[in-house]
């Protein structure tokens, strides 16, 4: 399968391994990485044998399962089953869009497939199914994988856990499916390939029967073969098997060599097509060939300049508005002036304000029912930028890193703040390959109420700040969910999280506080007293910084000083010099009191030994909001209470 691709179909050039029209290729089932890193390797990319002698050995830039930005050539980080699959998918919407949105007349500038080889273990991972039922909806034509059907998993055969029919399966859900028999008849397997590529509505799922340990006489189509080595003899024995010499290893004939630079030499005669195409594009239509380019180099915050303008500057407001609101507004305010973004919700767009207003919805060409619902204007073609996901998180999450592996998109997704456990795997990659994709999680507290424990997120945010490379956002108010967007948009070597309200919170009046912009390093100086030091310091996160502003004022009615901080992201706060974080947290203040309505998990940090946390271990309850909120201890008076004790313990 991978030679007949590689050498007959696949649009690559190793000396640029980045050339943007390439063609895709997936290695989802990521345990067979040494067969990938051979395909690099013969193919002219810049992976020396030596590396592949050095096969999962600490230094080598051939990991245990392929991992992006380590490998040249290597697309995306796979190994967990059916992420590989999602990210697929991902990446041919991104091409679907924006070949719709920048492709003219006599300039297909955008033009490739994205190819993948897939596993037993990929079909049945859950995430395979929610994506594979989304891209036959959209009719993604120029996605094509090849399903190694070798009937063994890791631990048995599949006729223990894996029998239904899997054509049948991808045939409902709208994919164009063959069978190959033979996974060594290269000429069924060309021929399968040719089919797929001239179906232009619907993916294609190759299914070819091959078998597992070929040729090895002891081992062949057994699990045993599927984690282990063959072992020395083994190997001997299927190597004379193969008729290839027996005590070589890493034997690369002269002759295959030559055969494989001969293939990557289109390649490069491709690509020089290709640029020579996209100069003559660029003088008829030098508008659209430069947001091209912009997309293409990924700085989506720094140009176009200006692209955050219209961002609005919300009004000082005791009521406020809930920051998934203030969130929407920005949304639509840069859109316009973005055209990098794109994304969706898992069916929740009423609820998490993600609608692109007018930007189209991403759909396939010519499909318009009579129901309407859920369009948000701007026409349904493959150049909308809404994507609409459907109740498909574990999906969402891994399509978005497909797009923003592919390039010229920064992806966005929304849910609940508690579903983020859905997508957390795709989260954890996202943070791994470090992707520009922003995750948009609201209803973030036990504030949203009625829908009760299952609904209200208590654990996720510990859980997602404890994430390597993620930066977690939890904006105080409007103004500081701007500012977490302009940050979000510009940070792009890494995944971001804007955690926000369902519930309306004020808007501070910030000629009495200082600006919101100090969101941008993760932890500031909110207020401190007019008059004299502070005695303590009251740290808050999200909505409950308008918690402990109230009892600031409180407070100060028994003459006691409180210094207020606002800690929307640990992380930035984290990454700044220790003389900053020393100005906000002064090692001499020791009096501190984290509030913040999550586990307490990770506070004690910042608080030390002397202070305190007021927050949530434990699940919540289904009532109104406020009600849950303040049966929780999240007032004015258990804020002041629990400072008082820190003051005075013996009294308490």
């Amino acid at each position: 399968m991978a030679y007949v691709l590689w050498t007959r179909f696949m649009k690559y050039h190793p000396a640029h391994p980045l050339w943007f029209d390439r063609d895709r290729f997936i290695l989802s089932a990521g345990h067979g990485s040494a067969l990938l890193y051979s395909l690099l390797h013969l193919a002219g990319y810049a992976l020396p044998l030596e590396q592949l002698r050095q096969f999962r050995q600490w230094g080598s830039i051939t990991p245990g399962h392929p991992e992006r930005g380590m490998t040249p050539g290597v697309e995306v980080t796979t190994g967990p089953l059916g992420q590989g699959f999602a990210n697929g998918i991902g990446m041919a919407m991104a091409e679907a869009n924006l070949a719709a949105r920048y492709n003219r007349d006599g300039f297909e500038i955008i033009s490739h497939f994205t190819y993948g080889i897939v596993s037993d273990g990929d079909l049945m991972e859950g995430i395979a199914s929610e994506a594979a039922s989304l891209a036959g909806h959209l009719q993604l034509g120029k996605l094509i994988y090849l399903y190694d059907d070798n009937t063994v998993t890791l631990s048995a055969g599949t006729d223990i856990t894996f029998t239904e029919n899997r054509a049948q399966r991808f045939d409902a859900y709208g994919w164009h499916t063959q069978l190959v028999q033979d996974g060594n008849d290269l000429s069924a397997i060309e021929q399968a390939l040719s089919e797929a590529r001239a179906e232009t509505k619907r993916p294609s799922l190759i299914l070819v029967r091959t078998h597992l340990g070929y040729v090895s006489p002891n081992k062949q189509d057994s699990f045993e073969a599927h984690g282990s080595p063959l072992g020395a003899e083994e190997t001997r024995l299927t190597k004379l098997n193969l008729g290839w010499p027996e005590e070589s290893s890493f034997h690369i004939p002269e002759a295959v060599q030559k055969h494989y630079w001969q293939a990557t030499e289109k390649g490069a005669q491709s690509e020089a097509e290709w640029q020579e195409k996209f100069s003559s594009y660029a003088a008829a239509h030098p508008e659209a060939a430069a947001e091209l380019q912009q997309l293409i180099s990924g700085e989506h915050g720094a140009s176009p300049s200006g692209w955050d303008a219209g961002i609005p500057d919300f009004p000082a407001d005791a009521k406020g508005i809930a920051t998934r609101v203030a969130s929407g507004k920005v949304m639509n305010a840069i859109v316009p002036h973005l055209p990098a973004l794109i994304g969706g919700s898992a069916d929740l767009d009423p609820s998490t304000y993600t609608a692109l207003k007018g930007a189209g919805d991403f759909e396939p060409p010519g499909i318009s029912g009579n129901d309407m619902q859920g369009s948000d204007g701007g026409g349904w073609s493959f150049a909308g930028r809404n994507l609409h996901f459907g109740v498909r998180e574990h999906a969402m999450g891994a399509i978005m890193n497909g797009m923003a592996a592919h390039g010229g998109a920064l992806p966005f997704g929304a849910t609940f703040l508690v579903f983020s456990d859905y997508m957390r795997p795709a989260i954890r990659l996202a943070a791994l390959m470090g992707l520009h994709v922003i995750y948009v999680f609201t209803h973030d507290s036990l504030a949203l109420g009625e829908d009760g424990a299952t609904h209200q997120a208590v654990e996720q945010l510990a859980s997602l700040r404890a994430i390597p490379g993620l930066v977690v956002i939890r904006p105080a108010d409007a103004n500081e969910t701007a500012a977490a967007w302009r940050l979000a948009v510009r940070m792009n070597n890494c995944p971001v999280a804007l955690v926000l309200t369902r519930q309306s919170v004020p808007t501070l009046d910030r000629l009495h506080f200082s600006a919101a912009a100090g969101l941008t390093q993760g932890a500031y100086v909110l207020a401190d007293p007019a008059d004299r030091k502070p005695e303590l310091i009251l740290i808050a996160s999200g909505s409950e910084v308008a918690l402990i502003v109230a009892a600031q004022q409180q407070l100060l009615t028994q003459n006691i000083r409180a210094r207020l901080v606002s800690m929307p992201s640990w992380e930035l706060f984290d990454a700044q010099p220790q003389e900053y974080r020393d100005s906000v947290l002064p090692p001499t203040m020791r009096t501190r009191l984290a509030v913040e309505a999550g586990v307490s998990q990770g506070w004690h940090r910042f608080v030390g030994q002397h202070g305190d946390v007021l927050a949530v271990d434990r699940y919540g309850a289904s009532a109104p909001g406020d009600v849950v909120m303040r049966e929780y201890g999240f007032t004015v008076e258990n804020v002041c209470k629990r400072a008082l004790a820190l003051l005075n313990p013996k009294s308490s």
